[in-house]
């Protein structure tokens, strides 16, 4: 008798590969798991429910002779170096045009090195982004392949079966060549830390300003996600104002250590939009206050020395009402810095990204879904070649009819020393994107002055130098 062969595996049974290979199974396919945690084997087969359905083994041998060909597995490990070693470990039981998928967050660089190093050995692979945490991994997730695309058409079925829906439609699409997938959710993670920043930002000025409590708060993020701010982190942001504090008497909110940590994601977004020449200041700034937040022995020591002002009242209800308005207007700004990102680098590093698909299998299952990017779908369906979403017809009301709010809230925490730097640099994004001039004219002038490193002229082309001194 033949020994049953599963259609799908995966390696890494933590809580998202868990969830995720049950998913792969709740659907239709059998999964086959491995682990070298015997814990994390076992606890998959008894929440499995049926082994033909779900199975798993620590042992390496067992987990690849139990996959029918071309085998299809899944990596679901940190990223780095733990990639490479499971990758090794793998490649001496595979055959020709298995399939191997990073489903981490691992660097795009590093994809496209292991992909060049494994079609070497005829072994097919590609990175995808799986977006939605641990919940969306189990009940469907945003999903992000880019890879070989003949090797793709073997798990299209599996994930677009287990993805997100967003009204019927998968939240999944081949996205481009080598490290396309993880190259976008590498930007869509600094979209998210924008995100995040600009909603703790509304959330303190909120209370420092308007003296809203946590009931308060919990009941204004709820309401602003039944509109235009709907977005799965507004909403959970809502949820977080409710719950209590199982050790205390309070809310557990107030008693969270105010030290964000990161895994990296942001910081790459930040640091290769530099190489790229690409402004994304919003994403900036948000990782640069993770890195604040963390000094907080010398923020408390700073905070003893130094007068702080009295935050003026503001009332209550027109704060609450330029919050909402300010708030949608930098999360344009977040998305916008974003896409201008992926279009350049799909240039750069000949992704051919399609910027619609991409905001469309966003609209459901990942951390950064929201209302807005149906908007954002139609943009950039509408005009291919849209440059930047500042430059879409459909959003220059959106953000002519916000940006006042976004401006007086600014002003208001410079005044009143209430730190708002996500909103302010989508303000300073907004204003220098919009400016037909700007004073970088002196910049160049200086850099010619000092290193004779030329200029350019508004009035006739070439390059130019001047004798300064002289």
């Amino acid at each position: 008798m033949t020994a049953q062969l599963y259609d799908f595996g995966l390696v890494g049974l933590g809580v998202m590969g868990r969830n995720f290979i049950l998913n792969v199974a709740d659907n239709g396919f059998t999964a086959f798991g491995n682990d070298l945690d015997e814990a994390k084997v076992n606890a998959l087969i008894e929440e499995g429910g049926d082994p033909n359905r779900v199975n798993a083994s620590v042992d390496a041998t067992v987990f690849v002779n139990s996959l029918s060909k071309p085998r299809k597995i899944m990596l679901l490990v940190p990223a780095g170096k733990i990639v490479d070693s499971v990758i090794e470990s793998l490649l001496p039981l595979l055959d020709e045009e298995d399939i191997i998928i990073d489903g981490g967050n691992s660097f795009f660089t590093d994809t496209d090195r292991r992909e060049a190093y494994l079609k070497e050995k005829g072994i097919n692979f590609f990175g995808a982004g799986v977006s939605g945490g641990a919940k969306g991994a189990r009940l469907g997730p945003s999903i992000m392949p880019g890879g070989s695309k003949a090797a793709y058409q073997h798990v299209k079925p599996i994930f677009e079966a287990v993805s997100a829906k967003y009204k019927g439609e998968p939240c999944v699409a081949y996205l481009g060549p080598k490290s396309a997938g993880n190259y976008v959710k590498m930007v869509h993670n600094g979209i998210e830390y924008g995100l995040m920043q600009l909603t703790s930002e509304i959330y303190d000025l909120l209370k420092k300003a308007g003296k809203l409590s946590n009931e308060e708060l919990h009941k204004t993020y709820s309401e602003w996600n039944q509109g235009r701010l709907q977005s799965f982190l507004v909403e959970i942001t809502s949820e977080i104002f409710a719950q209590k504090d199982d050790l205390t008497d309070g809310d557990l909110v107030d008693m969270i250590l105010d030290k964000a940590k990161q895994k990296g994601t942001g910081k790459w977004t930040s640091q290769n939009a530099m190489d790229l020449g690409i402004p994304v200041p919003t994403i900036d700034i948000a990782v640069s206050m993770r890195e604040i937040s963390a000094l907080k022995a010398e923020r408390t020591k700073a905070d003893e020395r130094y007068d702080r002002p009295e935050p003026e009242a503001f009332i209550k209800s027109a704060l609450v009402e330029k919050a909402e308005q300010a708030l949608y207007f930098a999360f344009i700004m977040a998305y916008a810095q974003g896409m201008h990102q992926l279009a350049d680098a799909s240039k750069e590093y000949g992704y051919e990204l399609d910027l619609g698909e991409i905001a469309k299998i966003w609209r459901a299952g990942c951390i950064i879904r929201a209302a807005l990017l149906a908007d954002i779908t139609e943009a950039y369906q509408s005009e291919p070649e849209l440059q930047n979403l500042l430059l879409s017809k459909s959003f220059v009301e959106k953000v002519q009819s916000t940006v006042d709010a976004a401006r007086e809230l600014v002003s208001y925490g410079a005044v009143n020393g209430i730190p708002l730097p996500g909103l302010s640099n989508a303000l300073i994004y907004f204003d220098a994107y919009t400016s037909q001039r700007l004073p970088l004219n002196l910049i160049q002038a200086q850099r010619d002055y000092f290193g004779s490193h030329t200029y350019e002229r508004i009035d006739r082309e070439g390059i130019f130098h001047t004798d300064w001194q002289e």
